[in-house]
Parts: C-alpha cells; sequence; structure tokens
C-alpha cells in the first residue's frame, strides 16, 4: 500500500512538472496551426515600457504589473509588431480590486493612455464597473466573468470588422465595426486599422499577471 501511495505521488509531481513546463511554449500542434509566442517566460524581451518601466517585471514565468499608469508595447519581431487580422490568446490573473487592459491595433507613445486602438478591458473587481473582456468605452461588459487569484484564458480575435472576446472558451464581446465608424469623441482613436499590442499597467493599487501570450495571423 505505502509502495503504491509513494507511486501516486511521484506521478502527481511528475504531473505538476510536466503542466510548468508547458507554460509559455507552443505545441507541435499550435506551431503548425501558425501560433507564434510573443513572451518567452524569463524577460521582457521584445516588449518595451514607456512613462513608467518599473511598473512591468518578470516572476515565475509571467510579467507581472504592478505601479502607476505605463503601457508595455510589444516590439519585437512577430509580423514586424504589426498586426491587421489576428487571434490572440493570453492567460491571466488579477489580483483583487485590480485593473489593467489590453490595446491592439495600437501604437507606442512617450506617455499617456494610448490613443489609437481598442482597448480590452481586464478587471474583475476594481471599483470601475467595466469588466472583462469587454470593449473599452464601446462595448462594455458590466458581469463578472472570471475571478481574482485564478489563472483564466482571454482570446481577442479580429478579422475584418468583427472583433470578439472570450474568457475560458465563453464569447463575451462581439462587435462589428460599422462602415463609416465615427467612435465617440472622448475615444476618437477606436478604429480598426493595424498596429501592436499593450499591456496597461493602471494604477500603483492594482497587480495583474500576464502569461502565455501567443497570437497567430488570420488572412
Amino acid at each position: 500500500m505505502k509502495a503504491k501511495l509513494l507511486a501516486l505521488v511521484a506521478l502527481c509531481g511528475l504531473t505538476v512538472t510536466l503542466s510548468a513546463a508547458e507554460v509559455n511554449t507552443l505545441t507541435a500542434a499550435e506551431t503548425t496551426a501558425g501560433w507564434h509566442l510573443l513572451f518567452d517566460g524569463k524577460s521582457l524581451a521584445g516588449w518595451q515600457a514607456n512613462e513608467q518601466p518599473q511598473v512591468f517585471t518578470v516572476a515565475d514565468g509571467a510579467i507581472v504589473v504592478k505601479g502607476p499608469r505605463s503601457h508595455l508595447f510589444y516590439t519585437g519581431p512577430v509580423a514586424n509588431h504589426d498586426f491587421k487580422n489576428f487571434e490572440l490568446s493570453i492567460d491571466v490573473m488579477t489580483r483583487p480590486k485590480a485593473n489593467s487592459g489590453v490595446y491592439f491595433h495600437t501604437e507606442r507613445q512617450p506617455d499617456g493612455w494610448p490613443a489609437k486602438g481598442y482597448e480590452v478591458q481586464v478587471n474583475n473587481s476594481h471599483t470601475d464597473p467595466k469588466r472583462t473582456a469587454g470593449l473599452y468605452g464601446i462595448k462594455d461588459n458590466f458581469d463578472a466573468v472570471a475571478k481574482d487569484d485564478v489563472w483564466f484564458a482571454l482570446i481577442i480575435r479580429v478579422e475584418g470588422r468583427r472583433i470578439s472576446t472570450s474568457v475560458d472558451g465563453k464569447v463575451i464581446t462581439d462587435f462589428t465595426e460599422p462602415e463609416g465608424w465615427t467612435p465617440p469623441a472622448n475615444f476618437a482613436g477606436r478604429k480598426l486599422a493595424h498596429g501592436t499590442l499593450a499591456i496597461q499597467g493602471h494604477d500603483p493599487a492594482s497587480e495583474i499577471r500576464y502569461r502565455n501570450i501567443k497570437v497567430r495571423l488570420l488572412p
């Protein structure tokens, strides 16, 4: 009985080790399907922060976001950091009362909130009522779709004029930008075009972690 128990413990340990090794890697099937890793799990290579670079660090295979307003822009080689139609997959974990976001079709700027592109909200319990996976200021989501302190999978898909987001496989937002779209005056840059990706540092009280950041280009 003792031998069987030890064998089971060893097997569980092997399973945990293998699961940990899969973080920030691509399977053979993913590679064949055209996925590319944007984060190596060890450094911020291929990413560049603007006004407060200390907000972004790497720990335990994740990008840790904690500190005053700042944005981390993808500047790496995939698609020459210029995406149009794509599918982005990210594992996210928010701490209680945290606020963040993922921008796309944006461009690096020295400071301030990114003026160009859309923001997908990351917020499960912050005082701002706009919750995870909504298109901030355009098609907001006010329902909590994930929990703090638990990893969840966020997928952002842009194809033509259609933007969709999902959390753990459930579609949260599906928005088609109308022809001749005029965004709200306070979000004048919320237009589909092309550009890079960015991760938001929102405020000193917010802590968020991102890992398994991968993208595949769509026609």
